[in-house]
């Protein structure tokens, strides 16, 4: 069914919960998992804001992060038996993620949500899910923090 599958992660708790939740996969056939983060452009936008990058804008200190949070990531799924690796991308969030998708072949991306209380919060944030539904070139998991 499922043999490359692809995690967008950015260490949030929603992210967190798709990560733990891919657990409910061991029964499928042991896929290869690729957990990526991406390292926004200099211009932030709608995925970029929604990850929460725009606390901290400064391109080096993200990718430090970031690559900490692959790092725990890989070795969280490595732990739980699967066969993971981590993969730092950059550029705009969607399309770096949709465009490694499709250059891998993968047959699954799956991606963190949360639910935004507030109507502003939730036009000014935008949705990655969303976005990354359209443009995907395979199947999208949605893992909704409740």
């Amino acid at each position: 069914m499922y043999k490359r599958i692809i995690l967008a992660y950015d260490g949030s708790a929603s992210g967190q919960q798709a990560l733990l939740g891919i657990q409910d996969l061991a029964h499928w056939e042991r896929p290869r998992l690729t957990l990526v983060a991406v390292v926004p452009s200099a211009d932030l936008d709608a995925g970029t804001i929604e990850m929460g990058y725009f606390v901290n804008t400064h391109p080096v200190a993200i990718e430090e992060q970031l690559r900490e949070q692959l790092r725990k990531g890989v070795k969280t799924l490595r732990t739980m038996g699967f066969d993971a690796d981590g993969e730092l991308l950059r550029g705009e969030v969607i399309r770096a993620i949709t465009q490694y998708a499709e250059t891998q072949k993968a047959d699954l991306i799956v991606v963190g949500h949360k639910h935004e209380k507030s109507l502003l919060r939730r036009w000014w944030s935008g949705s990655t899910a969303k976005s990354l539904v359209e443009e995907s070139p395979c199947n999208v998991l949605i893992v909704v923090e409740r």
